[in-house]
């Protein structure tokens, strides 16, 4: 699969209202995205909604939370404010091309009860992993799993799940999955209610070792799984 250039860009949205419940935080992220695919082609928001792409069941799609970095922190309560953002991309072309498009004149996004009002789409920078190392923050937790569960960070079999995760990807767009990986810090466990159970992580900070076209698509995409409801977005 050919990849053109970087495929990432931002959402710069206000809130309409103080706080967000824990459950929209990551909940309605997977339809928010598919409703964007949607609206530019029906037949690829079918086929990753329903199976996966091409024959995988992964869903080549990275999205974070609403992030709302200026809000008043409030105890037991997701703050939002006026200056808030939302990240996505994908490392497929034609999917990325979908989304950036759909946003083009849109004044507003539901996040599930909460109307986020649009104020401004840009594109990411790009970055140089020509050296095949990175080092990739996550905004939102990483989800790694082993024997049916959840695991955190700090279990010795994170860095095996998680380079399992990324060499899938690769296989899944071409690449070369040669893959190391090493934690180099996380955040406290966290839990957020999805539409289909809940999801349990940490945010975490990687060392990557790759190919650099596949560093490329991790940083497109995101780390770990459930990409599609906002975990794992790269900072």
């Amino acid at each position: 699969m050919k990849r053109g250039g970087l495929v990432r860009f931002c959402v710069d949205v206000a809130a309409d209202v103080p706080i967000m419940p824990w459950g929209n935080v990551h909940g309605p992220a997977r339809a928010v995205v598919y409703d964007l695919i949607r609206s530019q082609d029906a037949e690829i928001a079918e086929e990753l909604h329903d199976v996966g792409w091409q024959g995988s069941s992964l869903r080549p799609v990275g999205i974070s939370p609403p992030l709302f970095p200026g809000a008043r922190p409030r105890r037991g309560a997701y703050a939002t404010s006026p200056k808030g953002v939302i990240s996505m991309g994908s490392p497929v072309p034609r999917i990325a091309a979908c989304l950036l498009a759909a946003m083009a004149g849109r004044t507003e996004i539901r996040w599930g009860s909460v109307v986020l009002s649009v104020v401004g789409v840009q594109l990411d920078s790009s970055v140089n992993h020509s050296e095949g190392v990175a080092v990739f923050e996550a905004v939102s937790p990483v989800l790694v799993r082993h024997d049916g569960m959840y695991i955190l960070p700090d279990d010795e079999n994170f860095p095996k799940g998680l380079t399992h995760n990324l060499r899938h990807k690769a296989d899944l767009l071409g690449l070369p999955n040669d893959v190391e990986v090493e934690v180099l810090d996380f955040g406290p466990r966290r839990r957020f209610d999805v539409a289909k159970g809940f999801r349990i992580g940490a945010t975490a900070r990687v060392r990557v070792t790759a190919a650099p076209q596949l560093l490329g698509a991790i940083y497109e995409w995101g780390l770990g799984l459930s990409t599609v409801e906002g975990f794992g977005w790269i900072r």
